[in-house]
């Protein structure tokens, strides 16, 4: 009868082992699923844009990718796809990497748009594509949120989400 315990014991013990392994395995692949620290802090970039003028191109990053912020001029016409207004000031805003091969247009001001030196790609001011030029479609936009004079990209706010509605 002493045996029969000791069998039970055993079986216990190698069963206790055996449920703490499977759960610190469950754990560690829980960990690689989830996203770097870093990665997490680069979603969301903010910008003052308290300084800006008429007509002022300002350029920032965020994940990565280069981002423009335009506030246009107070006769420019509003876009309720593509602009914003903060404090009666219009502002626009997209990713700057061409919808065709992914170069980087240049802002000429002079002409109100964005030209892509490698295939002729031509952009609005507003980052929606020319007609009878290679991209395809607009410049992405990121998501954005308006907190007083400064934009947190990588949040979705009020006024991204009227534009996708328009």
């Amino acid at each position: 009868m002493a045996e029969i315990k000791r069998r039970n014991f055993l079986g216990m013990a190698l069963g206790g082992v055996t449920a703490v392994g499977a759960v610190a395995s469950l754990v560690a692949m829980k960990k690689t699923w989830d996203p770097l620290p870093s990665v997490v802090s680069a979603g969301f970039t903010t910008v003052d844009i308290s300084g800006m003028k008429e007509g002022d191109f300002f350029s920032t990053e965020w994940r990565g990718k280069p981002v423009y912020i335009i506030r246009k001029k107070s006769d420019a016409e509003f876009n309720a796809k593509r602009d914003f207004k903060i404090n009666g000031a219009i502002y626009t805003l997209g990713i700057q990497i061409c919808t065709h091969l992914g170069c980087i247009p240049i802002f000429h001001p002079d002409s109100n748009g964005f030209l892509c030196p490698c295939h002729g790609g031509r952009f609005t001011i507003d980052g929606i594509n020319v007609e009878g030029t290679p991209p395809p479609k607009p410049f992405d936009m990121p998501p954005f949120k308006v907190d007083g004079m400064k934009l947190v990209l990588g949040e979705s706010g009020p006024e991204y989400e009227a534009m996708l509605k328009a």
